[in-house]
């Protein structure tokens, strides 16, 4: 590829004008890259730096290296090909699996002011002809799709005749077979070498073993690639696994450790799935199912109600969450063994993605083994696929088998077995390092009584008969085959059941037991059963200690994010949650697109009452700063004097700005860039003049969306007595009737209503001029 430098885009062609790169690599304190590559993420995103592993990716695209970043979740690999098209000037494509996945990211890009945009089936032919558009008139700095829609007929070639500067594939591991989540049509992806000479392929994923990173490599043809692989271990999580005792009481003892937080429930089945929702609702928790069972209607309100905060707890099978990046989701919960430590990582990785402390919670059977592989079986059957693919499938599931049936710290195990090392001695935070399981008493007496009966019912039954047996259970089979007059029969009567399966399961995970395969699986003893049954080698069984306490849960997190809340700042914590909730539903975004919670709590302990401490917190961006500020230090100030605590408690995690730096709050200084504030002012004074925002956009170039922001700001401050040249009156009474009939200022109702009468901009400006007339809904 070209040195960048010799791909000038001109300001009259780009909305955002390039900043010019050198073509050689400089990362030093200072240098012209650094320097572009900062500002970029210190206005859009609120940061002032960069973890290194984001610094290399960004470094290998912006040189036009081929690279392959492996990021676990939470570790912000986004960002890595969101930032070079600032810097150059040049569009890239994103290459994505999923819709929602896609327009979740658009959503918070558009909120920090991001030109980006995805094309997808969802979209109406005007909003694919709008993006086409955007797209031709370089305002665009991000485009994503999906592998399929970028392959087909006619795309490829409008898209050569534009100045690509990167192609990024997300999800990556799609591209392997021996990956967890095979996809076969990214392996088409290798073909976008051709069609974009010299252009740099970056991908990206948040799991791959070493295997599957070279398979990654090989399958999209790298060149020479930069391979960078982050550390896989997330310490603010807390891993728990747990033998499956009573699954409902277990799953609701969870979700009340984390009182109106986020959490996501997954099950292997959809009855499983169905089932468990309706028990937690029955113990008082507003919990939903979701799987592909339902319809695509009643899937789609989950995942809404479940990103705007509606919805705390859904109880899903896996594919939930692929497009969900909530990052206040504080727990996850596996009621079954997943199918392999891939796919946990990659579950449990919808935990704590803002950085706080989250708990990861496993129960498991032994059971889960069989209903996996009889599943896997099933799915290789029907699609046809060769015997080592089912032999790879199986054998990721029994490495998954080992990682709970382990005595050992569930952080260095999972590091380990994506080829990291983990040093410490004590992560502090799983439930081996939390001493959270206890060894019940005359566990080995307990075990040999088990062994003991399934011998005596000849090894030809399975657990429920071994167990009614054990519990002396008088049923029909239990007399008809005589097993009352055993010597085992009754032996641990008064033992809970749910209690004596988990044991039976522990004894199997630890090979002193065996289920034979089939429908029907017997218990039968195993080669070392002898050895216990002799008290040749004694057993140990245990069961989880009859309370957990948050504090445990949060003993490494605490220790790395700073002191928690206090009592008087957790109520600012949840004011501020719900003015954060306020202002995403007039937005139609999720709540943790405006702020999320790491940034609250900031805000809750710092304490801001300027624009300037306002903007010391991290996350706070220039266009945050500019749409939600004044709402926010608002509120900080008010609940402060209301319940006697101090403003501007403590300085922001943030350096202050330099002092050529825009400021604005003294001496009516300005918090932006100053081309922005004269772009700006010119749309505003447009606005005075009748113009419209098409109109708008063609003189100066900025983004429609960011110019509707514009004038809805422009409306509310001068209240001007009509709003004409932006919405024909008709259209306007019919946004007026939508808006008492919905009873209330929410856009999606009002749209809902409307339907393609009225776009979500005309919807905003009718109700920001109603507003200034008086009318509140």
């Amino acid at each position: 590829m070209p040195p960048l430098s010799s791909h000038p885009v001109s300001l009259a062609d780009a909305a955002l004008p390039p900043i010019e790169v050198p073509a050689t690599v400089d990362i030093q304190p200072g240098s012209p890259r650094q320097s572009a590559v900062l500002a970029a993420v210190k206005q859009y995103w609120g940061f002032d730096s960069l973890r290194p592993l984001q610094h290399d990716a960004i470094n290998a695209c912006l040189d036009g290296a081929d690279s392959l970043t492996v990021m676990p979740t939470g570790g912000g690999k986004s960002l890595c090909y969101q930032v070079p098209p600032l810097v150059t000037g040049r569009i890239t494509l994103v290459v994505s699996p999923l819709i929602a996945l896609m327009k979740d990211q658009v959503g918070g890009l558009e909120v920090a002011g991001y030109p980006a945009a995805a094309l997808h089936s969802h979209l109406s032919p005007q909003e694919k002809t709008s993006i086409r558009q955007r797209i031709q008139s370089r305002e665009l700095r991000l485009l994503l799709t999906s592998p399929e829609r970028l392959l087909s007929d006619g795309f490829v070639p409008f898209l050569q005749r534009l100045n690509v500067g990167a192609i990024a594939i997300d999800e990556a591991h799609c591209i392997s077979q021996w990956g967890h989540d095979f996809r076969p049509e990214y392996r088409r992806m290798a073909e976008l070498r051709a069609f974009f000479p010299g252009v740099p392929i970056n991908a990206f994923t948040a799991t791959a073993t070493p295997p599957v990173q070279e398979d990654i490599v090989a399958q999209l043809g790298l060149k020479n690639p930069r391979v960078m692989i982050g550390i896989f271990d997330r310490p603010n999580l807390t891993y728990r696994v747990l033998p499956r005792v009573d699954r409902t009481r277990q799953c609701v003892e969870a979700v009340r450790r984390h009182p109106d937080a986020a959490a996501i429930i997954y099950c292997i089945s959809r009855k499983d799935t169905d089932s468990l929702a309706d028990d937690l609702v029955q113990n008082g928790i507003k919990a939903k199912a979701y799987h592909a069972g339902m319809d695509a209607d009643s899937r789609s309100q989950i995942s809404d109600d479940f990103r705007s905060e509606r919805l705390s707890v859904v109880v899903a099978t896996v594919a939930f969450g692929m497009g969900i990046d909530r990052g206040d989701v504080r727990l996850v919960v596996h009621a079954a063994l997943p199918k392999s430590i891939e796919h946990y990582q990659q579950e449990t990785g919808r935990a704590g993605r803002d950085g706080l402390p989250a708990e990861c919670l496993l129960l498991y059977s032994a059971g889960d083994v069989m209903k996996w592989k009889q599943v896997m079986a099933r799915g290789a059957s029907e699609t046809g696929s060769p015997p080592q693919v089912l032999a790879h499938q199986e054998s990721l599931l029994d490495e998954m088998q080992r990682l709970v049936s382990g005595a050992r710290c569930r952080h260095k195990a999972i590091s380990e077995y994506f080829g990291q090392p983990f040093e410490k001695p004590d992560c502090g935070a799983c439930d081996f390092c939390l001493r959270e399981l206890e060894t019940i008493e005359a566990s080995h007496e307990t075990a040999q009584k088990i062994l003991s009966c399934v011998a005596r019912c000849g090894q030809s039954f399975g657990a429920r008969h071994v167990i009614d047996v054990l519990l002396g259970s008088q049923n029909q089979k239990v007399m008809e085959k005589g097993h009352n007059t055993l010597s085992t029969f009754g032996l641990l009567r008064g033992t809970e059941r749910n209690l004596l399966t988990s044991f039976i399961d522990q004894l199997i995970d630890s090979g002193d037991l065996e289920r034979a395969p089939g429908e029907f699986p017997v218990l039968r003893l195993t080669s070392r059963s002898r050895e216990l049954l002799r008290s040749e080698r004694r057993a140990a069984l245990v069961r989880p200690r009859s309370e957990i306490g948050r504090s445990q849960r949060e003993t490494a997190a605490t220790a790395m994010l700073g002191r928690p809340l206090s009592v008087e700042e957790h109520a600012l914590f949840e004011s501020l949650r719900h003015l954060r909730r306020e202002i995403a539903e007039g937005l139609s975004i999720p709540p943790y697109q405006v702020f999320n919670d790491a940034t609250l709590e900031e805000f809750c302990r710092v304490r801001p009452s300027t624009q300037d401490g306002f903007i010391c917190v991290r996350g706070v961006g220039v266009r945050k700063l500019e749409q939600f500020g004044d709402r926010f230090i608002g509120a900080i100030v008010a609940h402060c004097r209301t319940h006697g605590l101090a403003v501007d408690a403590q300085a922001g995690s943030r350096p202050r700005r330099m002092p050529d730096e825009a400021s604005s709050t003294s001496g009516g200084r300005d918090t932006r860039p100053r081309e922005m504030t004269v772009a700006k002012r010119r749309a505003v004074d447009m606005f005075r003049r009748g113009s419209s925002i098409e109109e708008v956009s063609a003189a100066i170039g900025r983004a429609p969306s960011t110019l509707c922001d514009d004038l809805v700001e422009y409306i509310m401050a001068e209240k001007p007595a009509t709003v004409g040249p932006w919405v024909p009156d008709s259209l306007y009474q019919e946004v007026a009737h939508a808006c008492t009939a919905a009873a209330g200022t929410r856009l999606r109702p009002i749209k809902d209503i409307l339907g393609e009468a009225a776009t979500y901009e005309q919807i905003r400006i009718v109700l920001a001029h109603r507003k200034t007339q008086g009318h509140e809904s």
